[in-house]
């Protein structure tokens, strides 16, 4: 049964979203659709708006998200209608190289290197007025319902808030990941994390959780300090109060440099500063922001040469499917906290809103 429903549809670039009746296809074999129950605003849909992240249009965007499994196609064995679930916009095949190495995480059946905006079989389930309209990251979660390939899904428990735990979709998961999984931080180290939006606190409350001693929060925004400093950070500082380049500030700061540090922002600059504020031969710097398109790095290599690792992170390095089921069982048992994470509730079509809400960092 084709399934009519309202959906925030990007028709172009730069342009507001648009709220729309569209029809939603059946899943086809090994497709799950689900019924979104709450879905977060996330910087990386902003970048597909702003070109910052290229995609084709018309797309329904969005990738942190719960929700309730509707019906499933063909071959569906994991996943049952009424199950609750988070969608998941980095697949786990299970078949793939990386899906096979234990240190792997990002399946090639993801959408986000060449991205296509279709399903796995080269189609779209969604039509509005006529026309094919794309997913993002095989999620699309900014629609009353959507379809999502079986090894994109996870169910979690059913006494899981879905308006929290879809948070563990992307903007916790990455940040949380990136000081536990990527970083691997040890207890008693110095870390420094530029960018407090919702995926840096993460990485605050990542470290906190691995036993640093020294965390050290950065934002040109200061506002955001005081719910950095609840969340764990020992020290909150601002570039725009310094007259020299914030990587000699943390030098300074802490003797040496840090023995981690975390980009958070997805700027060229931050990811070399903070390359620059970790210990020049052990240290390790993790991007964790969305690389803008075309933009390109320019650093001494020296920096790498005595010792330095520069790593990225996608997704805090977890493997989706096994992970997430995981995570949300650790929120069940109080092992972590979602709500400061949670500024505003706005009913969906409310969507621009949120995204201005996004862009003047509230």
């Amino acid at each position: 049964q084709v399934i009519k429903c309202k959906a925030a549809v990007l028709w172009e670039a730069n342009k507001p979203f648009s709220i729309e009746e569209v029809e939603v296809a059946p899943p086809k074999q090994h497709e799950v659709r689900i019924k979104i129950m709450a879905t977060g605003i996330c910087r990386s849909d902003d970048h597909v708006i702003t070109g910052a992240l290229v995609m084709p249009f018309p797309i329904i965007i969005g990738h942190e998200a719960a929700g309730v499994v509707e019906s499933v196609g063909q071959g569906v064995t994991s996943i049952k209608p009424g199950d609750k679930v988070i969608p998941l916009f980095v697949p786990q095949c299970g078949e793939c190289k990386s899906c096979l190495n234990p240190k792997g995480n990002i399946c090639s059946k993801t959408d986000l290197d060449t991205p296509a905006g279709l399903m796995p079989d080269g189609t779209s389930r969604f039509t509005c007025k006529g026309k094919a309209i794309h997913h993002f990251l095989g999620t699309s979660t900014f629609t009353e319902y959507t379809v999502v390939h079986e090894s994109a899904v996870a169910k979690i428990d059913s006494a899981a808030p879905l308006e929290k735990v879809c948070l563990i979709g992307c903007g916790f998961s990455t940040g949380y990941g990136a000081a536990l999984q990527t970083a691997k931080v040890k207890p008693g180290s110095t870390c420094a994390i530029f960018g407090l939006g919702g995926v840096g606190l993460s990485v605050v409350i990542g470290c906190k959780a691995a036993g640093a001693s020294r965390i050290i929060a950065v934002d040109i925004n200061s506002a955001k300090f005081a719910k950095a400093k609840e969340l764990g950070a020992t020290d909150c500082i601002n570039p725009k109060d310094f007259n020299k380049p914030i990587q000699k500030v943390l030098m300074e700061m802490t003797g040496e440099g840090v023995d981690y540090s975390f980009e958070v922002i997805g700027h060229t600059d931050t990811m070399t500063a903070a390359l620059a504020c970790c210990q020049r031969n052990y240290g390790v710097s993790v991007i964790v922001g969305v690389p803008p398109a075309a933009q390109k790095i320019t650093f001494d290599p020296m920096l790498l040469f005595t010792g330095r690792s520069w790593k990225g992170s996608v997704f805090g390095g977890w493997k989706s499917k096994d992970a997430i089921p995981k995570l949300v069982a650790d929120y069940m048992k109080k092992k972590f906290v979602l709500d400061p994470l949670i500024t505003h509730t706005l009913p969906w079509t409310k969507i621009n809103e949120g995204f201005d809400l996004l862009r003047t960092g509230k």
